[in-house]
């Protein structure tokens, strides 16, 4: 509880007393006016302020509005006790309602923890403390054991364990030598690690998962904008309603004045709105924030409102179903030895940081001359065009094989193939295999359980590979050889099948699929753990390569919209009731209590459920 809270308990408690005091002692007129006055002021003076504040801003409906004018009007018909304990259980549940949101920013307050406080300089042989935001790019840190890793960086020297949970909610540490990648936010386990910054703190991994947690909840979902509309009107009607329950009757029926005015005092009480306006937001609030808690990053409550909608759902292959680790699996050349082949291949795909250029690369083995290469051209989703040694080399797909004209021929290993021409001249291929998550099945069939209907694959691969892949998968259909324009057209043609409620998800690396994450109605990234891309470009960041969490995702997204419905449901249907006794003169200020305090507390307690994550089953 912080420090605002247990002054706002310290009031209620006072409040308490001194109601108990004023219905103690035996007084009358003014001074028993007076004893009442005294717990409501120690406990509503600032529901006074803020509704005089708003009126004088324009804002004259909510519920420091209703709150003050059913009170007010309470003591002016001598009903002094109910106008104090109207107050106060008010009070009451805005403090409830206080800690629950408090403990809805502190599930991602936890995230927030990533925040490094310090970077460690060399400085005249000795360690200094600096701010991250002072260190450049291209200066070294050292992380010694137990600190968090401030900025991105590569590894210089050392070796270590470095603990990823904070940002993935894995528990399992991953090791990190010389050459290796580290993100800010992680934890260094155990060695001592020296390491160049690639990114400037303002840029880092750290900093853009708190900017977009952070504005998580300026993206509101069609449930928080209805009922901010909804308010909007049902308020001055509410107002309107009670002040002519307390004039009409008495002019049409001839009642008396004060039964009509306290009823129409209760009318208010009851209409208050809090228990809708709180909880639906804190609901969304929650989901979002146990989702952060499994290393899910949801940009905002609009997002999991349309992922619990999602019936189709469409992968990227390489780095989303498969590890995109790729190895040479075989070398079949034409007419130059396997050495040679494999030399022009890693050669004319030096400049490239495709995982296929890196595997041939890696094969290769030995230190690549620049020198020996020149005019390198990039060919999208067909290969690469160089010279080598002055010659033209061509690697890469058979439509790179075909635009230029050469004759080449298909291989009977299942991988992706990269042929090679040299001079315009087929000089073999070069096989390289990729291997499907371990996680990558059971993901598919997560998702069924989920209710998605239809799961499809989209690869830039070979026919024979991507079927492959979908079948050891149980994927739905498969759509293989696109070039990243087809991959947008596809997913073109799949929302125009899905159904008009439907919603269609794209899971990609976020790397190379931002036009795809773009037009699919939710786009998830996966494993984009330290890519820019993908925090852009996405809805939904996982924050590890583990494609089970979009089940889980799922999940608590149609957990999180339940509650809301609830909430909706109880609230409404409580307040209808009850309003209804209220204006036939059959509910008293205690119902009317329960209805608006009462109705409140039991929707947050339920709104609260949104945090829990534990025992979810995708």
């Amino acid at each position: 509880m912080n420090k605002k809270q247990k002054k706002m308990l310290c009031r209620i408690v006072a409040s308490f007393l001194l109601l108990g005091l004023a219905l103690l002692v035996p007084a009358t007129g003014y001074l028993r006016m007076a004893l009442f006055l005294l717990p409501y002021a120690v406990i509503g003076w600032d529901v006074l302020w803020r509704a005089v504040r708003n009126i004088s801003h324009g804002q004259v409906f909510d519920e420091n509005f209703l709150m003050a004018l059913a009170t007010i009007g309470a003591f002016f018909t001598g009903e002094f006790p109910e106008g104090v304990v109207v107050m106060l259980f008010y009070q009451v549940g805005e403090l409830f309602q206080s800690y629950a949101v408090g403990r809805s920013r502190q599930s991602i307050a936890s995230l927030m923890d990533i925040r490094p406080d310090y970077a460690n300089i060399e400085m005249d042989d000795k360690l200094v403390q600096v701010d991250p935001d002072e260190v450049a790019v291209g200066d070294t840190i050292v992380i010694k054991a137990g600190e968090k890793i401030p900025l991105d960086g590569v590894v210089l020297e050392g070796a270590s364990a470095v603990n990823t949970a904070a940002l993935t909610g894995e528990s399992l540490p991953r090791d990190v030598q010389p050459g290796d990648d580290v993100i800010s936010g992680c934890v260094n386990q155990s060695g001592l690690l020296r390491v160049r910054v690639t990114k400037a703190f303002g840029e880092s991994t750290v900093q853009k998962i708190l900017d977009l947690v952070e504005n998580s909840s300026s993206k509101k979902a069609k449930a928080e904008n209805f009922i901010t509309r909804f308010a909007r009107y049902y308020t001055p009607a509410v107002v309107i309603a009670a002040a002519l329950l307390a004039v009409l009757p008495p002019l049409l029926l001839g009642g008396a004045w004060s039964e009509w005015i306290h009823r129409a005092l209760i009318f208010l009480v009851i209409s208050c709105p809090c228990a809708l306006v709180i909880s639906v937001p804190l609901s969304f609030f929650g989901g979002i924030g146990g989702a952060s808690k499994c290393g899910i990053l949801v940009k905002g409550g609009n997002y999991l409102e349309v992922l619990a909608d999602t019936e189709i759902v469409v992968f990227d292959k390489t780095g989303t179903l498969t590890k995109g680790v790729f190895n040479v699996t075989a070398i079949h050349p034409d007419q130059f030895s396997e050495g040679r082949l494999l030399e022009l291949a890693a050669l004319a795909e030096s400049y490239s940081d495709h995982p296929i250029s890196r595997s041939l690369k890696e094969a290769y083995g030995a230190e690549l001359d620049a020198k020996r290469v020149q005019q390198v051209e990039e060919l999208s989703g067909r290969g690469v065009r160089a010279q080598v040694d002055g010659t033209v080399v061509c690697a890469g797909n058979d439509k790179l094989m075909e635009e230029i004209g050469v004759k080449w021929h298909p291989c009977h290993h299942i991988g992706t193939t990269v042929h090679v021409a040299v001079d315009g001249a087929y000089a073999g291929h070069i096989v390289i295999s990729d291997e499907v998550k371990p996680d990558a099945a059971e993901a598919v069939a997560a998702l069924r359980r989920q209710g998605v209907r239809r799961t499809v694959m989209l690869t830039g691969d070979a026919k024979a590979v991507g079927e492959g892949v979908a079948l050891q998968l149980g994927l739905d259909e498969v759509y293989a050889e696109l070039l990243p324009a087809g991959k947008v057209e596809k997913v073109e043609q799949l929302l125009r099948e899905k159904s008009p409620k439907g919603r269609l998800a794209f899971v990609g690396d976020g790397i190379n699929d931002a036009p795809v994450l773009s037009r699919a109605d939710i786009g998830i990234a996966m494993g984009a753990l330290g890519s820019d891309a993908a925090i852009e470009a996405a809805d939904i960041v996982l924050m590890d390569d583990n494609p089970v969490k979009i089940a889980a995702a799922m999940q608590i997204s149609k957990k999180t919209l339940a509650i809301v419905r609830q909430n909706i449901v109880f609230a409404l249907g409580i307040k209808a009731l009850v309003l209804l006794l209220g204006a036939l003169g059959m509910a008293n200020m205690w119902e009317a209590v329960f209805a608006d305090v009462g109705v409140s507390v039991i929707a947050i307690l339920n709104a609260s459920r949104a945090l829990k994550t534990k025992g979810l089953k995708s």
